[in-house]
């Protein structure tokens, strides 16, 4: 162990961050915790953490400047949860802990440039499956607004995601599924004759 040690603390830094990223890794791989994304954290580089395109969570500037001053004081003690493609990683969630780590300088300077993340377990692989990831992350925090809430199971919809599955990933029940698509007002996602109770 000492060996080891010694090893990585004569690496220049960027390559001491890598060789711990593999180590981490190799060691997750035969974890008992292995099913657990937080049981292996890694950090990347900034510029490969991309922001999702169907973040329906958003944070007003005083909430903003407050996780600021949160990860100023407490440092990062959540990592951002990511899917993998192509070396680049897409948030899930933590959309925000990810501005962060890129638009205040303070914060982009004591992390030396890199975010920490975790990596969704791989049967999230699908879009709809992380769309369905990050709006159960917002949900169980309860921030998500309306209209994006509902341009949402628009997507998951026209995924031929029926309204049972849209219910049962995202935590509603059907009528508010139902709300939902009535808000959108596009006549395409009543095909299915899937109407509520109150209306017959």
């Amino acid at each position: 162990m000492e060996d080891i040690l010694a090893w990585l603390e004569a690496l220049p830094e960027k390559e001491r961050i890598a060789a711990l990223n593999d180590i981490k890794q190799k060691l997750h791989a035969v974890s008992p915790m292995k099913d657990e994304p937080t049981d292996c954290v890694l950090w990347v580089e900034s510029d490969r953490v991309e922001a999702n395109d169907y973040n329906p969570n958003v944070v007003a500037p005083p909430e903003m400047k407050l996780l600021h001053t949160s990860i100023i004081k407490d440092g990062y003690t959540q990592p951002i949860v990511t899917f993998p493609e192509n070396g680049r990683y897409t948030v899930v969630d933590g959309f925000h802990r990810n501005r962060c780590g890129k638009e205040y300088k303070d914060i982009k300077a004591r992390v030396k440039g890199y975010l920490p993340i975790t990596v969704i377990n791989t049967d999230r692989e699908e879009k709809p499956d992380r769309i369905a990831a990050t709006i159960r992350h917002n949900r169980a925090r309860g921030t998500h607004q309306v209209k994006a809430m509902a341009n949402t199971v628009v997507d998951l919809a026209r995924n031929n995601w029926s309204d049972e599955k849209i219910g049962k990933e995202l935590g509603m029940g059907p009528d508010e599924v139902l709300r939902l698509k009535q808000i959108t007002g596009l006549a395409e996602l009543f095909a299915t004759g899937d109407f509520s109770e109150a209306w017959e």
